[in-house]
């Protein structure tokens, strides 16, 4: 997961050079980063169904083949090249092979202790996000962003591919659990409501909290150069957000194994709320590096939480396009809140007004998480009731 994450980030660094090429439009790089999450979510529902019948292993080879080739292509250039590497090579047949896959995976080892493995294996990703960027931003400026693509592209397929070999074995079989009492007395009814009804609330919470996600990971580094702060310091503030991710993720986890999925995600929404508006607070570079870090800390459990929310409430034998289909509603906000940021800035000259929009849609996201949990509570409350 860190080496398959670590593919984006070399477009989130060299978002300024990519749009000196694209007539300074950084909504041209912005929508490649769009494109490789929209089709990472698009390509894992199919991906989902493949890990199933030939296994983990091969689907995850195969995506580190893929992410190698589509850095490659995107080498070529900002126009075409760019965007297919991007969506359909590093996203639709890349990371869709790896993301989703993984999840599922790794659902299916635990009975126990879910929502810490979930957590664990999904900060692969902030691991990426606070290795990668740095060491991006040096290659970047001495060999240039095409170069640097084709190597991450070689390093990352020479590494992920042997460990899938090695490690990724087939899942043991588990009969499956009875329904837990908050998903309603027949499995028919998810708290209390019909099952989909539940289901696509969820999809579009994972939306919601993931479009002002993307919008600081996407365009912090660029961010800084424009008031006045180094390329350097800004992937170094990016390596900062994405490692107190990483690290808060962890706790994220055991607090979802005390509370639950929802009760993380609305806590996690409200965290992700405060941050974001903090960065429409400051543009000094200490205040910055703070921000930066709190925004790590706040919205880090809000996919795992989210994903541990659908295994909580529905059959594991669903789990295999439930989550899929989640998880492509999570890339197709993360999408979204790149492209957006991108071009409310080409519209404006300046960040506020997409950061403001982001905080529009985070605080929808925390009503409906806040309506999920005053239902699954009065759930709760007419079974001890009947009991």
């Amino acid at each position: 997961m860190a080496f398959s994450f670590g593919a984006p980030w070399v477009t989130a660094v060299a978002l300024k050079p990519i749009a000196a090429e694209a007539d300074g439009l950084r909504a041209v790089p912005a929508l490649a980063g769009a494109l490789t999450w929209l089709g990472g979510g698009f390509g894992g529902i199919a991906m989902g169904y493949v890990a199933e019948r030939v296994g983990v292993r091969w689907t995850v080879t195969g995506g580190a083949v893929m992410i190698a080739c589509g850095l490659a292509l995107s080498s070529f250039g900002p126009g075409w090249p760019l965007l297919v590497g991007h969506g359909l090579f590093i996203g639709l047949l890349g990371l869709a092979g790896i993301n989703a896959p993984l999840y599922v995976y790794v659902s299916h080892w635990f009975d126990r202790h879910r929502g810490s493995a979930l957590a664990l294996i999904s900060s692969g990703s902030y691991i990426a996000g606070a290795v990668w960027p740095p060491i991006f931003e040096r290659a970047i400026s001495t060999f240039g962003w095409r170069h640097s693509m084709i190597a991450y592209g070689l390093v990352e397929a020479l590494v992920i591919v042997p460990l899938a070999i090695m490690f990724l074995s087939q899942t043991p079989e588990k009969p499956e659990p009875a329904a837990p009492v908050s998903a309603g007395a027949a499995r028919k009814r998810v708290l209390g409501w019909p099952p989909n009804l539940v289901f696509a609330m969820l999809m579009a919470a994972i939306f919601m909290c993931c479009v002002p996600m993307a919008m600081p990971q996407q365009h912090l580094v660029a961010f800084c150069s424009d008031v006045g702060i180094t390329a350097a310091r800004g992937a170094l503030m990016l390596s900062v957000l994405l490692g107190t991710a990483f690290l808060s993720r962890q706790i994220w986890g055991l607090i979802a194994d005390k509370v639950g999925g929802l009760r993380t995600v609305l806590v996690g929404s409200a965290a992700q709320l405060v941050t974001m508006s903090a960065f429409l607070l400051t543009q000094d570079e200490y205040g910055l590096f703070t921000v930066s870090a709190a925004f790590g800390l706040g919205f880090s459990g809000l996919i795992p939480a989210t994903v541990l929310t659908v295994r909580e409430l529905f059959a594991a034998r669903e789990a295999a396009w439930r989550i899929p289909m989640l998880l492509l509603c999570s890339g197709t906000g993360m999408a979204t809140g790149s492209w957006l940021a991108g071009y409310i800035y080409d519209a404006f000259g300046f960040y506020a007004p997409a950061f403001a929009a982001g905080i529009a849609v985070n605080a929808a996201h925390l009503v409906l998480i806040g309506a999920l949990v005053a239902r699954r509570r009065a759930t709760l409350a007419a079974a001890w009731s009947h009991a």
